[in-house]
């Protein structure tokens, strides 16, 4: 005891030997609570770890579906696979993270396009045909994309980036691409193809949208096979954060009918998200909505309410238990008011129609000038062109290594064609040049206003900047200065931005910054296909290349089958011309107006249930697959409808506006009526020219007339005559006129029927205009009246029905999983026209039945049907709209009709086209003999300005 008591007492004697003695005993302490811990409990530990990783994950509902009026279903979801990605892995760098992720989905992309399957792609890039990127969107939605690639949250925000060495706000396809691409971004490896790198991009850039909320899978592709399925189950422990997935994908039945309608869904835009979860916190960013149409109006119905599930995962990400869990709630269902068979015979009848018109305008010449719409032709010249201009032959695929003989030739012909503009353009861009605009060739005409153009739209020459009284403004407008002259002195007057084309900042004096100019625009055109496309047009017009050859080419890039097809053969062997060639694809609608985007190409009608204000039928031509836009996005399909000069995102039916012309009489009509200033028995005497108004405006059938005729004859007739008096006297007549009292009647009146305002449809629609000035030309359906075709449908429902005028509506209702109604929808009545009485109702109704039975369109027709046409002269060098409004029977109104073709050349044809819509309706004719599925036969008669 001694002994360790004296131990003890030398041990502590010292403060040192007490503080290794303490830290020896808790050193004792904690290995042997590690020991136990680890070894003796470790596994149980580890198993009660695992089970606290948990997360919840959100469960899609299934998008409610949509039907027509009948029940016919226009669009359902349909279950697929998708292989996702969460990026779950572990990294000691950023620069390991990206070389981790982008081998892995390097290795996915590669096997998943093995087996044919491609990546969902919405991104704001595609490659083109060529290899090029080219950006998928323009004007604010473009801007759109460049704020979120760089991160800004309003477009407002983007500025010139020190760090980058760009401007933000105008960063090119190319640009945005190495940026996302290299160290600073995704550190994407050179060792992959053009092609892979891109799709890698697209895939982490997907990722990265859904980088700041948890547990959110990435779709690398949608729809997959049942081998790229099988690999990545077969490899999932191999894959980090890879899965299999079912997944809801959108289908349209019958798409290019109804694509205006619907519309279509697709993922949340970043804009879309920040507005949506602002007030609702189950928004995520793989959320599906509606993008447009019924989709976007009805999307709260149609998405349901989405479930969840608890789940309990290890350390990598693998489900080891399952906790708390909620179904999700499928949306409900929607139905229209459109017909189904309706809808699609209208749009059938409508195509056929305008193809005939078309087909009854080409004429086998080169090229032809009107300033005149009463004599416009298509030269064969201009369809040939159009196969290129509007994108129906890819031009970049000749310079593909599998392009046909005939491909190579004609690109071969291209390239000695552009190297001779090129280097004459830059003669003629030289600074000592001095051939005025005037003196040059069409051609280099063309290619020098393409050249302002461009630069105008690359915002290098600030349009908004020029002075437009000084003389140089005056004379290049006049043509009567020479490019390299206007160019020069817009850069003295600060009109150019030389930092949008200059690659560093420098001090230079004019005659540098122009040379730099000049370099810059036979660059740019040297890789712009919009001129390329322009070169082609005069290496057409020079017989370098042939319309045959253009044709043969459709055959090779697939755009025709030559799989029995007699005209190939004789086209090939130089048995029919290719003149012979393209008429007969159009009339068998091989080549439709729609692809060719020539006048005309475009056009929409809609009918309407008098009795009860619904729509049955509301067509816009051309129509476009919403299934490619859908869920994601055809880069290719998309950038063709934005290109197409057809406009086929363009709703022709709601949206288009253009002078009524004689529809808007029976507007008139009533307002002389109502205010007296006309009877149904009175008479005005047509003496042909209208002398009272300064213009001296001339009745359509000047140097003759209509003599004496009261309202109902004048209707039939389409008198402007009798209808420039009825302005003159709304406008308070002789000895009392005045413009705004004119103009305030036919507002007045024009408001009565619905044409001051929207219809009420779901769906975009523009407002339309009545006229503010010149009350005698506003009369007959011009100065500066503007309405759309759905607009116009109503009017003549209300004229129909004696002046009831409905807010419409495409909506029938809404309906849940069982068939439940949730809610329905009707027409309601906006206002009651009661400023007429019945014979004056009869007067109008009667001049419109004598319209029909003055039209051979309806010479036989079984269903009595009154009507009114209009002719719309919009561009004098370009044909006349066709319009026609109606309703049937005449005795028992119970449907009408509006139909512009726009650029119809005469209002016969609108008529024509409206008969047979009407006859498919009524069931008067076979439906194999009005939807024959070619061109209608349509009589070449003059571009009439008759009404």
């Amino acid at each position: 005891m001694d002994i360790i008591k004296d131990f003890l007492e030398n041990a502590f004697s010292s403060r040192i030997r007490v503080v290794i003695v303490a830290m020896i005993a808790f050193a004792t302490i904690l290995i042997s609570r590690l020991f136990y811990l680890q070894i003796l409990n470790g596994s149980e530990y580890q198993d009660n770890y695992n089970l606290k990783l948990e997360k919840t994950e959100s469960i899609a509902a299934t998008r409610g579906n949509i039907y027509d009026r009948n029940g016919n279903l226009l669009a359902y979801n349909e279950l697929v696979y998708a292989v996702t990605i969460q990026d779950t892995g572990t990294y000691s760098s950023t620069k390991e993270r990206s070389q981790s992720l982008n081998t892995e989905i390097a290795e996915i992309i590669s096997k998943l396009e093995s087996n044919g399957d491609t990546i969902d792609n919405d991104f704001g890039i595609y490659i083109d045909s060529s290899g090029s990127f080219q950006f998928l969107s323009s004007g604010s939605a473009l801007q759109r994309f460049r704020a979120d690639v760089f991160g800004k949250n309003s477009i407002d925000d983007l500025e010139y980036n020190d760090k980058l060495g760009i401007d933000e706000a105008t960063a090119t396809a190319d640009q945005i691409v190495e940026y996302l691409e290299g160290e600073k971004v995704y550190n994407i490896s050179d060792e992959y193809s053009k092609k892979l790198r891109y799709e890698i991009m697209v895939v982490r850039y997907n990722m990265g949208q859904n980088s700041y909320q948890k547990y959110i899978s990435t779709v690398i592709a949608s729809d997959v096979s049942d081998e790229s399925v099988a690999f990545i189950k077969e490899n999932i422990n191999e894959l980090t954060g890879v899965d299999v997935e079912q997944k809801s994908l959108r289908r349209y039945v019958d798409s290019e009918y109804f694509a205006h309608i619907i519309g279509y869904t697709g993922q949340i835009s970043t804009s879309e998200y920040k507005e949506l979860s602002a007030t609702d916190n189950t928004i995520e960013t793989t959320d599906i909505v509606g993008k447009s149409g019924i989709e976007k109006y009805m999307n709260d119905y149609l998405s349901g309410t989405k479930g969840f599930e608890t789940l309990y995962v290890d350390s990598v990400g693998n489900t080891i238990a399952e906790g708390d869990y909620q179904a999700a709630v499928s949306g409900n269902d929607v139905y229209l008011s459109i017909d189904m068979d309706l809808q699609k015979a209208a749009y059938i009848l409508l195509e056929q129609e305008i193809a005939g018109i078309l087909y009854s305008k080409i004429q086998n010449i080169k090229e032809y000038s009107t300033t005149s719409s009463s004599d416009v032709v298509v030269p064969i010249y201009d369809v040939y062109y159009s196969l290129i201009k509007n994108g129906i032959i890819d031009i970049n695929a000749f310079s593909d290594p599998n392009a046909s003989q005939t491909e190579k030739d004609v690109l071969s012909a291209y390239e000695v064609k552009e190297k001779e503009v090129l280097a004459t353009l830059k003669s003629q861009l030289k600074a000592s040049n001095e051939t005025v605009y005037n003196q040059l060739p069409d051609e280099y005409q063309a290619y020098s206003t393409y050249i302002v153009t461009t630069l105008k739209s690359l915002g290098i020459f600030d349009a908004s900047a020029i002075d437009t009284s000084s003389d140089v403004q005056t004379s290049w407008t006049s043509e009567e200065m020479a490019v390299n002259k206007y160019l020069i002195y817009a850069i003295e007057q600060n009109w150019i931005d030389i930092t949008k084309y200059e690659s560093e900042a420098k001090y230079a004096d004019t005659d540098e910054l122009y040379a730099d100019l000049v370099d810059y625009i036979i660059d740019y055109l040297s890789t712009d296909t919009s001129f390329q496309k322009l070169v082609y047009k005069y290496l057409l017009l020079d017989d370098n290349i042939s319309g045959s050859q253009l044709c043969l080419i459709l055959y090779e890039q697939g755009v025709l089958s030559k799989e029995d097809d007699e005209d190939y053969t004789k086209l090939a062997g130089g048995q029919i011309t290719a003149y012979e060639f393209m008429l007969s694809k159009i009339k068998s609608l091989e080549i439709t107006p729609g692809q060719l985007a020539l006048d005309p190409c475009s056009g929409s009608t809609v009918l309407i249930d008098v009795k009860t204000g619904e729509v049955l039928a509301m067509v816009t031509y051309p129509g476009y697959d919403n299934n490619k836009l859908a869920n994601s996005v055809d880069a290719d399909y998309y950038a063709y409808l934005t290109f197409s000069a057809a406009n086929p995102l363009y709703n022709y039916a709601t949206q288009q506006r253009t002078a009524p012309g004689s529809t808007f009489k029976i507007v008139s009509s009533t307002a002389g009526l109502a205010e007296n200033v006309i009877t149904t028995t009175s008479e005005i005497v047509d003496l042909g020219q209208y002398t009272k108004v300064s213009n001296n405006p001339k009745c359509w059938i000047y140097p003759s007339n209509h003599g004496s005729i009261n309202v109902s004859e004048a209707i039939r007739d389409s008198c402007n005559y009798f209808f420039y008096e009825v302005g003159w006297r709304l406008a308070g007549g002789d000895g009392a006129y005045d413009d705004a009292t004119g103009i305030d009647k036919i507002t007045q009146y024009a408001s009565l029927y619905g044409l001051d305002e929207t219809t009420g449809i779901e769906i975009e629609e523009n407002s339309p205009h009545i006229a503010t000035e010149y009350p005698v030309m506003a009369a007959i359906g011009q100065s500066d009246n503007n309405y759309t075709t759905i607009g116009l449908a109503r009017y003549a429902a209300a004229i129909a029905s004696e002046g009831t005028v409905y807010n419409l509506t495409l909506l029938d209702s809404v309906r849940d999983s069982e068939g439940n109604v949730i809610e329905s929808y009707s027409p309601s009545v906006r206002n009651q026209i009661d400023v007429l009485n019945t014979s004056e109702w009869d007067a109008i109704h009667y001049g419109m039945r004598m319209v029909c039975e003055s039209l051979s369109s309806f010479n036989g027709f079984s269903v009595e049907v009154a009507g009114k046409t209009g002719t719309a002269q919009q561009v004098a060098s370009r044909p006349n709209h066709a319009l026609f409004i109606g309703f049937a029977p005449y005795s028992d109104p119970e449907i009408s009709i509006a139909t512009r073709i726009a650029y119809g050349y005469t209002s016969h044809n609108a008529a024509e086209v409206s008969k047979d819509i009407l006859a498919y309706y009524f069931g008067v004719s076979a439906t194999e003999d009005l939807l024959s599925g070619e061109a209608s036969t349509v009589s070449n008669s003059e571009n009439e300005f008759t009404d």
